[in-house]
């Protein structure tokens, strides 16, 4: 049974810095894709950050390059998002999603999914 959990969220001040981890169970991760989606409330859950496990080869939404960051602990199944100068607007509950296959951004292309962890960014 594959799981992913989520650690990292939490609360912090407009211009900090949150490093989330995902770690990845049940599943000895190789020609895979890792992403991490966000969704704020009332709004539709949206890809943040994707990465190929066997390149490490990534994929950023354009808002989010040059702030966020993710990488990938091949020893430990875990994936990384180290994220800074994070803006208010940025709260959201932060989700870690794999799948077999190339790396996509639309949400429906992941089999698995983390419980999510929540990132509030207070003004």
């Amino acid at each position: 049974q594959v799981q992913l959990v989520e650690s990292g969220g939490g609360l912090v001040q407009a211009g900090g810095s949150l490093r989330l981890a995902c770690a990845v169970s049940g599943r000895t991760l190789s020609n895979d894709a890792v992403a991490w989606f966000r969704q704020a409330r009332g709004k539709e859950r949206e890809f943040v950050v994707g990465i190929t496990w066997s390149d490490g080869s990534t994929s950023y939404t354009n808002s989010m390059y040059g702030r966020f960051l993710i990488s990938r602990d091949n020893a430990k199944n875990t994936v990384y998002l180290q994220m800074s100068s994070l803006k208010p607007e940025d709260t959201a509950v932060y989700y870690c999603a794999a799948r077999g296959g190339p790396l996509v951004t639309f949400k429906e292309g992941y089999d698995y999914w983390g419980q999510g962890t929540q990132v509030t960014v207070s003004s």
